[in-house]
């Protein structure tokens, strides 16, 4: 997964430009860079209808439909498979049933360890295309505001005479950018597909809600070598995809949120379109006319996402939510498993490792939105909610979940101790809530007044029996 799609980069900016792959560099989905000297109106509409050419025929030839809108779905499909090979055999019963039951067995496990009941309702044994398939709608969610931001924007930062001169193009333009992101996330997706091990393995509920998924196949691949017995590892991962249908199933916001911190990322997208201009202004007519030239000027340039200050808070919530996630789901898988799976611990390390050297997750994030997932505050994310359960209790907890102005943030999983504080004193039973601020405050004035009314009643003086105008009848 070395190649970004949608332009992203996270390496050196040296790197950014370079075009070591073959056909231009993978870092430049929008296909044009600097290079040559002299500006010509005409020469920019004419690199335009060769680019078009030179990409209609492939994009005729590898959609078959669906090529509308900013990312073209058939070609990811496809590229995906194509990445599996040219057969994925179905999982057998056998192995079905052994997901099952060690899904069902990690469901009564988890009973004691936290307050949220069962949440998955289906288990199912997914194949690598199972999990292409399955989760590409989640995929279209996400892809599709990053991809549709860059992509017009793309054209609004040509140039006004270009843009009158290119006019049919425009069509032509979307349709390009479409099979580049389609192209760019079914690299991606194909090899994640070999990778991940259950359907919430990178953080994010991917699959149907309520579908507890694990693929074992790659499983079985990630348990060679390990000392541990398969079916131990097989109940381990259990643990954790259930675990995560928990959350996501009885933590109803949690799923908007995190697909809505990449959402806002995608609104607050702005470009740097200066490669543009410099394309256009030194633009050397006769490269048109040579592919491996025209191919040269697309690798030499990318244009890099400018990141805004709304884009780096969006980063951070996303950031900080994926690691609450995984931090409590370390914690009450271990919690569950750990007398009973004698190799629990080393499972976890395993995996932690996994993630510290850039698994399935940091790549996707990375490719995706330009966001890399630290081993640093998922460990620290993991020791919070640790302290939290040894200290506040499993009720407590679990708890910080109802609202998500409960959750801890980044400073807090940097300095836990107040955090924890306020929720021992109280601070998970009274979030910030305007409304709930406004009724408990007309609630202490409704009793200070009837107390007021109360007390005012008792020193009124008795009548007086000699008095007659004290109501004696």
């Amino acid at each position: 997964m070395s190649d970004l799609p949608f332009g992203f980069s996270h390496g050196d900016d040296d790197d950014r430009g370079r075009g070591d792959k073959p056909g231009g560099g993978g870092n430049d989905p929008f296909g044009f860079g600097a290079g040559g000297a002299g500006f010509d109106p005409a020469a920019l509409g004419q690199m335009l209808s060769s680019l078009g050419q030179m990409l209609s025929g492939m994009g005729q030839g590898m959609s078959g439909g669906g090529g509308g809108g900013p990312v073209n779905y058939d070609v990811a499909k496809r590229l995906a498979r194509q990445q599996l090979g040219k057969t994925v055999p179905p999982v057998s019963s056998g192995t079905a049933t052994a997901v099952a039951d060690a899904a069902h067995l990690a469901e009564l496990w988890l009973d004691d360890a936290t307050t949220f009941p069962a949440g998955a309702t289906s288990t199912v044994a997914w194949t690598a295309g199972d999990w292409i398939e399955k989760t590409l709608p989640t995929w279209q969610r996400l892809c599709d505001p990053v991809a549709q931001q860059i992509s017009g924007m793309w054209t609004a930062g040509l140039p006004e005479e270009a843009r009158e001169m290119a006019g049919p193009m425009m069509g032509m333009l979307g349709q390009m950018g479409g099979l580049a992101f389609g192209s760019q996330l079914g690299q991606a997706l194909g090899q994640l597909a070999k990778e991940v091990l259950t359907g919430t393995d990178i953080g994010l509920p991917l699959g149907p809600a309520g579908t507890a998924a694990l693929l074992p196949t790659a499983i079985s691949e990630f348990s060679e070598g390990l000392e541990q017995p398969e079916s131990e590892i097989m109940v381990f991962l259990a643990a954790r995809e259930v675990a995560h249908q928990r959350l996501f199933v009885h933590v109803p916001w949690l799923r908007q949120q995190v697909l809505g911190a990449v959402e806002d990322y995608a609104r607050g997208i702005t470009m740097d379109f200066s490669a543009l201009e410099d394309a256009a202004r030194n633009l050397d007519p006769s490269a048109l006319t040579d592919p491996s030239k025209l191919e040269e000027i697309l690798a030499q340039g990318s244009f890099e996402p400018q990141t805004t200050p709304e884009q780096k808070q969006a980063l951070d919530r996303l950031e900080t939510l994926l690691a609450l996630i995984e931090g409590w789901v370390q914690v009450v898988v271990a919690a569950a498993v750990g007398d009973r799976l004698p190799g629990a611990g080393a499972l976890a390390e395993t995996l932690r490792r996994r993630r510290a050297t850039g698994g399935p997750a940091e790549q996707t994030f990375a490719t995706l939105v330009g966001l890399e997932l630290r081993p640093r505050k998922l460990r620290e994310a993991a020791t919070l909610w640790q302290r939290l359960t040894d200290d506040a209790g499993i009720d407590a907890r679990d708890g910080v979940w109802a609202h998500p102005d409960l959750l801890p943030d980044a400073a807090d999983l940097d300095a836990p101790a107040g955090f924890i504080d306020s929720v021992i004193g109280g601070g998970a039973g009274a979030f910030d809530d305007p409304l709930a601020q406004l009724a408990a405050t007309e609630a202490a004035e409704r009793a200070a007044k009837t107390e007021d009314e109360s007390a005012a009643g008792e020193q009124r003086p008795e009548s007086d029996p000699e008095d007659p105008e004290s109501g004696k009848k």
